[in-house]
């Protein structure tokens, strides 16, 4: 595969490094606490479809005190970002044209998903609306002690729309759910431990040991098992158990084969 366009990560302030197996994307825009436009999310989707098959971990992390303050201000209140569409411009179009929109914004998103490899969010200070659901679209998150998780987009007048709904329901459930999202409070980092929507705190001067540990955790067994394990983990909640057991055979004797070609 090709790398990402230079100049479009660099519009969208994220860096990428790829060394092996690991991929390290950050947000990189500090001054903003890592604020994030349609160029931000252009740029993750188009890393999500460049990385190589290498890759078996994806490493997100913010730059700066904070992991990522949300959707750039500027996109609501009218201010505006030079080149980018903001909310009151998309207000007075088609409802099929701001759901196209959109849904090129959740492209930025739905790649952390992908079961070639597993994506860990390192989380420090503001994590809110966009920065959270970011979050909430990996696998494991890592979090300091400082680390404030937030759904702003209620106290904007606006829903979450960028695919952090269904992980958030999942990890704690309905009923905490919409107490996190409707009346977006604050969830600071022992909330978020004991509802699972961090998997590990840190101390800041532990977090690169822990991070490292994670990583070497994920990449020691076999590729493809990972692989098919995070498979079959995505559908699990949604089928029912027919269906699910069906998929697990079918992952198993993908796994046969493989290790069958190995052995040749």
């Amino acid at each position: 595969m090709s790398n990402p366009d230079p100049d479009l990560l660099s519009r969208g302030g994220v860096r990428l490094e790829v060394d092996g197996a690991v991929a390290r994307v950050t947000l990189d825009r500090p001054e903003v606490r890592n604020a994030q436009t349609r160029a931000t999310w252009d740029a993750l989707a188009a890393i999500g479809t460049t990385l190589p098959d290498i890759v078996r971990v994806v490493v997100l992390r913010g730059a700066g005190p904070s992991f990522s303050a949300g959707l750039d201000l500027r996109l609501v209140d009218g201010r505006g970002v030079e080149g980018e569409d903001d909310v009151p411009t998309l207000m007075t179009r088609p409802d099929a044209e701001i759901e196209d929109w959109i849904a090129g914004c959740q492209a930025g998103f739905t790649w952390l998903r992908d079961p070639r490899f597993v994506s860990i969010a390192v989380l420090q200070g503001h994590a809110y609306g966009a920065g959270f659901q970011l979050a909430l679209a990996c696998d494991h998150r890592i979090a300091t002690p400082d680390v404030r998780l937030c759904m702003k987009e209620a106290a904007l007048g606006l829903v979450p729309d960028l695919t952090g709904t269904k992980p958030l329901v999942e990890l704690v459930g309905y009923s905490r759910a919409l107490d996190i999202v409707a009346t977006a409070r604050v969830v600071e980092a022992e909330e978020a431990l004991a509802t699972g929507i961090v998997n590990r705190v840190a101390d800041p001067a532990d977090v690169d040991t822990v991070l490292a540990e994670v990583v070497a955790a994920f990449t020691a067994p076999a590729a493809g098992a990972v692989r098919g394990c995070k498979q079959l983990l995505l559908t699990a909640a949604d089928n029912d158990l027919e269906t699910q057991r069906s998929v697990e055979r079918q992952v198993q004797v993908t796994r046969f084969r493989d290790l069958a070609r190995q052995r040749d």
